[in-house]
């Protein structure tokens, strides 16, 4: 456990990002418990910004003294003055993203004890908020970056287990749609990780892990980082352990549900990942790229031989 941090106030930082890199430096540092609240932290900053301590402990499943004691290992004087970095975030996020959450919190409350349709109205408002979100952490510049890695990229090994095995699945139909050399390393067969070992510094692994990240899906990314491949990670926070390898990384914090955690934000992004891609093996297209579905190219390629055979015959 990391001891109190001593120094001029200066030292502690002032804003959101500064604390996520302090916690992520001394993560591999902290009690199981201290671990525990800094992962809660990192992936629920809204609720960390607008509830009070016992609620957050409530959610977070501690005590409120041990967030006082974890603000303070940090070098804050307690929970509150942690709290008010949270809420400049909140304060000086897009314009309406407050309003946004607040509008969540009402609505959600609202839809208490309405039976089952109450508990798609909570799914649907919660993925709307995880959508909105995601505009608010992904850049440009990441999303361009992506799409030029795929396009070079000699080979796409993508890896993505338990419940991120469905959005790997989409993953791979997507940009093999789009002609690219794609590898899924699932678990069938058990050889994920040996074909894992096949990767080289010309390919790409794209690796998603949600908690409780399956084990293969970061072993396999050790293995891209022995084999010098570049890694691009989809996962929840900047704590996960696909996150200190990677060289490109989304993080998608999400509210945990009752029974699992959404897909939403997830899908959407590996969707708009495709898209970037698509956009740069289109140069010439002036509207929003196209990536062909299976009916579409078994068409096309049904149409072009038709019209090959008919050009043959007139010869």
């Amino acid at each position: 456990m990391p001891t109190k941090r001593s120094g001029p106030a200066a030292t502690i930082p002032k804003n959101y990002e500064g604390i996520v890199n302090l916690i992520t430096r001394e993560y591999p540092n902290l009690s199981t418990g201290f671990q525990q609240i800094a992962r809660f932290l990192t992936q629920n900053p809204n609720v960390v910004a607008l509830e009070s301590i016992n609620a957050v402990a409530a959610k977070c499943r501690t005590h409120p003294s041990s967030l006082v004691r974890f603000a303070q290992s940090l070098g804050y004087s307690g929970f509150k003055q942690l709290q008010s970095v949270f809420q400049t975030r909140l304060a000086t996020a897009a314009p309406g993203f407050r309003e946004r959450i607040s509008a969540l919190e009402s609505e959600l409350s609202r839809n208490k004890d309405h039976g089952s349709l109450g508990y798609l109205r909570d799914l649907v408002v919660r993925d709307m908020a995880a959508l909105q979100d995601l505009l608010e952490v992904i850049s440009e510049k990441t999303l361009a970056d992506t799409a030029k890695l795929l396009v070079q990229a000699e080979t796409i090994y993508i890896a993505g287990q338990l419940r991120s095995e469905p959005i790997a699945s989409l993953l791979r139909y997507l940009l093999t749609m789009l002609r690219r050399r794609v590898v899924l390393l699932d678990p069938a067969g058990g050889l994920a990780q040996e074909m894992a070992t096949t990767m080289t510094d010309r390919d790409v692994l794209i690796a998603i892990a949600f908690r409780h990240y399956a084990k293969e899906v970061v072993v396999i990314s050790e293995v891209a980082v022995a084999n010098g491949t570049y890694i691009i990670a989809i996962t929840d926070s900047q704590l996960s352990p696909l996150a200190k390898d990677a060289r490109t990384l989304f993080t998608i914090p999400e509210d945990e549900y009752l029974f699992s955690r959404s897909l939403a934000a997830p899908m959407c992004l590996v969707q708009c990942i495709a898209m970037a891609t698509a956009a740069l093996l289109q140069p010439g297209r002036d509207s929003t790229p196209r990536i062909p579905t299976v009916t579409e190219m078994a068409r096309n390629r049904t149409v072009a031989q038709t019209r090959q055979q008919r050009h043959s015959s007139r010869r």
